[in-house]
């Protein structure tokens, strides 16, 4: 479905939403593997003390919800670069929510990050894309937009439009030769995830997601998902019909 990528060396690989989590730790296991990498978020500092140690990366700041930042992003990475191989969207946002304490300025963000700022980069990248006739944008997603979940009342809706519209984008881009993936992990350790007050099944490192995400592309998966042995759980529950699924939802997470 995808042309895999076992070789990185030589790579050049845009990474939006590099400051921390999954984004922080994938950018050293690229440049370790031997890519070039363009390191990207709103926080200009940290992605600047991260390319301290990537020899030859490239620093873009930009911010995710800003259309014409992330325009002028490519257009520096185009001009200093001549291409790309790989764009991996990372930039995420996460709120727990449930309708009675809904906040319509942390709804609204969410929306723009996870989702918004997504269809944004994909817009400003498709052209060059289309126009070299090769390279692979990839969307980090998440578990949690396979079916509705306690606390995921503005996050779990954007992760499921964003796995709806790689899908939709692999339909359009695929067949004139550029590759599109979707990257769904389970829980990963990061600052957003650190929001939440209940257990976390098989929790995994920033650094851990990242080894996976690159095994995930030397195969020519659509869907990179991980730790299987979570994420295999809830690809079944998304099998049950709703009578059986919403009473066992609340009964294994307590809502």
């Amino acid at each position: 479905m995808n042309p895999p990528i076992r070789d990185w060396r030589g790579k050049r690989v845009w990474l939006m939403g590099a400051s921390s989590g999954i984004g922080a730790a994938l950018a050293p296991a690229l440049a370790a593997a031997g890519a070039r990498v363009a390191l990207s978020a709103r926080r200009a500092e940290r992605i600047t003390a991260l390319a301290h140690d990537l020899p030859g990366a490239l620093v873009l700041p930009c911010d995710a919800t800003d259309a014409a930042a992330i325009a002028q992003a490519r257009d520096r990475l185009a001009a200093v670069w001549g291409g790309l191989d790989v764009a991996i969207y990372l930039a995420g946002d996460y709120a727990p929510m449930r309708i009675w304490d809904y906040a319509p300025k942390a709804a609204g963000h969410m929306v723009a990050v996870n989702f918004a700022g997504a269809m944004a980069f994909a817009a400003a990248l498709a052209p060059l894309l289309l126009k070299q006739g090769d390279g692979q944008l990839a969307f980090v997603s998440s578990v949690a937009g396979y079916r509705g979940l306690p606390k995921a009342l503005v996050y779990g809706p954007t992760k499921a439009a964003l796995i709806n519209f790689a899908e939709t984008l692999w339909l359009d881009l695929a067949p004139r030769g550029v590759g599109v993936r979707v990257i769904n992990p389970g829980f990963v350790a990061t600052p957003l995830t650190a929001q939440n007050d209940f257990a976390m099944p098989a929790l995994i490192t920033p650094q851990q997601a990242a080894g996976e995400i690159l095994r995930g592309f030397a195969t020519d998966a659509f869907e990179i998902h991980f730790p299987k042995r979570f994420t295999r759980l809830l690809k079944l529950l998304r099998l049950l019909p709703h009578r059986l699924y919403f009473p066992l939802i609340r009964r294994l997470t307590g809502a």
